[in-house]
């Protein structure tokens, strides 16, 4: 074992110990389940969709306002078989917007856009033989002074040939004005212009936006805070992450926080194949432009995969398990963390579900994430007594790619129902 695998493992370890263990018979007392279903095939067609909750949810980005969160997200249904989807006279728009006020029951409010914008739909049908820009994905809300802004992309599922857009609204609800073009990219392009993450210099004023998918990794450009389109026509910005196997393996989905306490820029990232071993890692800077270093001080733009691994394939007893955790969004709330993503429920990893996590931070400045889904804020301490019971454990890691990648993704067809496609638990017994 080499001086990397050593220290890799072992920190494996110890951050999933403290963020992905699991009471199953330990607690007195049942704890409170969440309002909506895990399989919501029942629930799939568009007029139930007052009842979808975080159902149907992929690529969440987050705001709050006043008293309600607001999430927006990719444009991705789940489709039952032999179960008509567009069952009302209803107008379906692009990007899906939900709000709740506690993060566990969430609201259906409607779509942001009324329609893809031509001008995006034209830049990648010229680049991909009139293919692709079927919707919009991976949308990233801010508020700037009292103007929204929502950064959207389209592109050509397999190809650069992409567009990140930007709409304002007064309101998180909308009316949108499209704003066009923030940056475009086709195939003589290093880069692949989806899913933007924009932060704010908290020492300068300075904007900057992160962005990327795959080709040549994921990049990073100043903004004029005063229009959120670049500081200088035309820049795309400079590399700040990629991936050691860069032309089989996954990296996008950027997500850049800042934590005061820490005064450090945090870039969280999402690996492997969206519906099966998609996880998030996260590395760390002194400033929102990098560049980024992981828990072993490797530079994330450097051919080095990176650590820590905050969530992945898993799989506790009597559930079937869940896949594609990736493409993050993560806020803070009178300084308590959240982070939220989407989730596949196995076995098929076509629903998507939204997990809203709690985040805590270690006294070492590293984040860690709840093993259980947020239900509600509660404060009672923990006994002795409540902890003496089996619990499950899980070790996140790695897991090696069962199927023959295709840009990074299982082709088709490729995904097929295993234990050994998740990490699984192990039970451990504290006595009395």
């Amino acid at each position: 074992m080499n001086k990397l695998n050593l220290p890799v493992s072992l920190f494996a370890i110890v951050i999933v110990m403290q963020m992905l263990g699991s009471c199953s018979k330990g607690s007195s007392s049942l704890p409170q389940q969440n309002p909506y279903p895990d399989d919501y095939s029942e629930i799939t067609p568009l007029s139930k969709r007052n009842l979808w909750g975080a159902a149907n949810v992929h690529d969440p980005s987050i705001i709050k306002v006043d008293s309600f969160y607001y999430v927006y997200s990719t444009d991705a249904y789940y489709h039952k078989e032999g179960v008509k989807f567009n069952d009302v006279d209803t107008a379906m728009g692009q990007i899906p917007i939900r709000r709740s006020k506690d993060l566990v029951n969430w609201e259906f409010v409607g779509w942001a856009l009324k329609e893809i914008p031509s001008v995006a739909i034209e830049h990648v049908h010229r680049f991909s033989d009139n293919k692709g820009a079927d919707n919009i994905w991976a949308p990233y809300i801010l508020k700037v002074d009292n103007t929204f802004r929502l950064y959207y992309s389209v592109s050509c599922f397999g190809t650069n040939a992409s567009v990140i857009g930007m709409a304002e609204s007064a309101s998180p609800a909308g009316p949108w004005t499209d704003k066009g073009i923030v940056t475009k990219t086709d195939p003589s392009s290093v880069m692949n212009a989806i899913d933007p993450s924009v932060i704010t210099d908290a020492s300068n004023g300075r904007m900057w936006m992160h962005y990327g998918s795959y080709f040549g990794g994921l990049f990073c450009v100043e903004l004029n805070p005063a229009t959120g389109l670049p500081l200088v026509d035309g820049d795309q910005g400079h590399l700040i992450a990629t991936r050691a196997d860069k032309k089989n393996r996954i990296i996008e989905a950027p997500e850049i926080v800042y934590n005061a306490a820490f005064k450090k820029y945090y870039l969280f990232v999402s690996y492997d194949p969206l519906f099966t071993f998609y996880n998030i890692r996260v590395g760390r800077s002194d400033s929102p432009e990098g560049p980024f270093f992981d828990f072993f001080g490797n530079n994330m733009a450097d051919s080095t995969n990176n650590f820590p691994i905050l969530t992945h394939s898993y799989m506790f007893d009597n559930h079937p398990g869940w896949s594609g955790n990736g493409h993050c969004s993560v806020f803070s709330d009178e300084g308590q963390f959240y982070m939220l993503h989407q989730g596949r429920l196995a076995p098929e990893n076509l629903m998507m579900v939204m997990h809203v996590r709690q985040m805590k931070w270690l006294s070492s400045g590293w984040p860690v994430v709840s093993p259980e889904r947020f239900v509600g804020n509660n404060d009672k301490p923990v006994v002795s007594d409540e902890i003496a019971g089996e619990w499950e454990i899980i070790h996140l890691r790695d897991i090696p790619e069962q199927n023959q990648l295709w840009q990074g993704q299982i082709p088709p067809g490729g995904w097929h129902y295993n234990k050994s496609s998740f990490n699984t638990s192990q039970r451990i017994l504290f006595g009395k």
